[in-house]
């Protein structure tokens, strides 16, 4: 059975689906892996390492994907008209899709890959299940996302994150607040910590407030006992009194004023991210103060970020809205994502039949499978009609 692994052509994707080291393992399952020329250049690897662990190197598209019974992409394949290769016209009908394909805000997707006749699988909807941890791309990437906003806030912060004491003064650790302690907060408080920052942190959902300071952090936010019983028993937010979203601001505002590096990390499946700084925060932060954006390509969770853009404010505040940030740090980014897929595919391997096997009474299958026997199934979109 043959797989094809293609080069990322989306603006600014430097990850790639299968590394080196997953094509051996892909290999050793019984696949012919053939992986497009140049596909895994800009995460650092080269066709010849590819070439060594047993792939087939195609000069182009439509050579890798020639008779591919599996195709593995980190994001949704162009199709005509959206790049400079029809990519999702060159995909055999009956193919096995696998990869991000960000299709709960795009339903049209769904619905070409469904009339191509794909059974396309979206990684990104995964069920938040124990047995699927190690299949889960969201946080795999967004803990690479946590981090290299930290590192790249740090370079462009001016002063320095640790407290350094020398012969001719004291410069005082940054304050670092993180807003949102998910995946990607939780692991930009650590790299915070390791830096030398003095680290705050935020979240609406009571449970974080433990994991916060089992990190070393300060939880900021209003205490009461509203706030203890402010999660459903499933594990959500319930919606607060008007008092105590008025006291939360306060406090939040308090807290940016006092930064030195705000990390915003909020983002819901599907829509926009929601806005957690607005333009008066930001005002109220000191000249040379950075501010991260993870969610820069769901519109951000800073009122004045700008999408794939780098700015400072008239009051000399910085704000990183830099797209794809897991896309930033390529090679490990490329590493855990192809991994991820491995663990999909070597999960669901029908060792007798020599392919995969994806039972729709599964979970996990029933989660992330978009598109099968030319239909949408997905009940997220099923009913939703193309844009």
């Amino acid at each position: 059975m043959r797989l094809a692994v293609l080069k990322e052509r989306r603006a600014g994707e430097t990850r790639v689906a299968a590394t080196p080291e997953t094509v051996k393992k892909l290999a050793a399952l019984g696949l012919s892996v053939a992986v497009e020329s140049g596909a895994g250049l800009a995460a650092g690897f080269p066709d010849a390492a590819y070439r060594e662990a047993g792939a087939e190197i195609a000069s182009d598209a439509a050579g890798a994907l020639a008779g591919a019974k599996i195709v593995l992409k980190v994001r949704a394949p162009l199709g005509r008209g959206e790049g400079p290769v029809d990519e999702l016209g060159l995909i055999p009908r009956g193919a096995l899709l696998i990869g991000t394909l960000e299709a709960v805000g795009n339903p049209s997707r769904a619905q070409s890959y469904a009339e191509a006749g794909l059974e396309a699988c979206s990684m990104e909807l995964l069920p938040r299940i124990t047995r699927a941890q190690s299949m889960d791309v969201l946080s795999s990437q967004a803990n690479l996302a946590g981090y290299r906003a930290v590192v790249e806030a740090a370079a462009a912060f001016d002063k320095g994150f640790p407290m350094l004491m020398t012969a001719a003064g004291t410069i005082p650790a940054a304050n670092v607040f993180v807003m949102g302690a998910g995946v990607a907060g939780l692991q930009a408080i650590a790299t915070g910590r390791r830096l030398g920052g003095r680290v705050s942190a935020t979240d609406v959902r009571p449970a974080a407030k433990e994991e916060i300071k089992s990190l070393g952090a300060s939880f900021v936010g209003v205490e009461n006992d509203e706030m203890a019983q402010a999660q459903t028993a499933g594990g959500y937010a319930k919606e607060m009194s008007e008092d105590y979203r008025r006291k939360q601001a306060e406090v939040i505002a308090a807290a940016v004023a006092r930064a030195d590096v705000v990390i915003c990390t909020a983002l819901v499946q599907g829509r926009k991210a929601p806005t957690l700084l607005g333009a008066e925060m930001v005002n109220s932060m000191k000249p040379g103060s950075v501010v991260v954006d993870i969610a820069a390509d769901a519109g951000g969770n800073c009122a004045l970020t700008v999408p794939g853009e780098a700015i400072t404010t008239e009051g000399g505040v910085k704000i990183l809205g830099w797209r794809n940030w897991p896309g930033r740090i390529p090679a490990a980014a490329s590493a855990l994502y192809a991994r991820n897929l491995l663990t999909f595919l070597s999960t669901f391997w029908d060792k007798e039949a020599g392919a995969p096997k994806l039972p729709q009474e599964d979970e996990i299958v029933r989660g992330v499978t978009l598109t099968r026997g030319g239909a949408v199934v997905h009940p997220m979109l099923a009913q939703a009609p193309a844009a």
